[in-house]
């Protein structure tokens, strides 16, 4: 699977083959037909472990960070970690297209995002239980928008990627909307 978003990263969901996948992951295409069975059930697959597997930079962020926004912080910067290049972001951003047109790479795709919003919710209110942020703060609409803006962060940042690196542009951002909701 890491193989398999590796060459998504690099050539897209258009031009991704069996051939490429074996290759980087040393094994032979006939393997990956054999388990597979198509370039369809390896992307199904590929969206169905990203799915499972949502919570993981959340839960190592939490393990390293005793305070809760530190936590978020990094671990969204975590998630953008793979993305290296304006070219990757447009591949993603192709594996998105092709999200929202297939229906079964779509359930995945939407319970990725409601896992991520999970785990931000999550994150928000502990901050709120630790006093990192004000009283009375909405942490469910508050979530909503810290996924908006890492999402937009993202895309912004592929159109220049000379302004900042992507950690810090995800920083930055997050740390933006938040400030109005931090405690004084």
């Amino acid at each position: 699977m890491q193989a398999t978003g590796r060459a998504l990263l690099r050539h897209g969901p258009g031009r991704l083959t069996l051939g490429g996948v074996a290759a980087e992951a040393g094994l032979s295409p006939a393997t990956l037909v054999q388990r597979f069975g198509s370039k369809r059930g390896l992307l199904l697959a590929f969206a169905r472990r990203a799915a499972e597997h949502a919570r993981e930079p959340f839960d190592r962020a939490r393990r390293e960070h005793p305070s809760p926004l530190a936590a978020l912080r990094a671990a969204l910067a975590a998630l953008a970690a793979s993305v290296r290049s304006p070219e990757e972001m447009a591949n993603s951003l192709g594996l998105l297209q092709l999200d929202l047109t297939d229906s079964g790479l779509r359930e995945h795709a939407a319970e990725h995002a409601r896992a991520v919003r999970e785990q931000i919710t999550g994150l928000l209110a502990q901050a709120a239980r630790a006093g990192e942020l004000a009283p009375g703060v909405d942490t469910a609409a508050l979530a909503r928008a810290v996924q908006v803006t890492y999402n937009g962060t993202l895309i912004l940042w592929a159109l220049d990627p000379a302004a900042a690196p992507l950690a810090d542009a995800v920083h930055a951002d997050l740390d933006a909307l938040l400030a109005p909701y931090r405690a004084r």
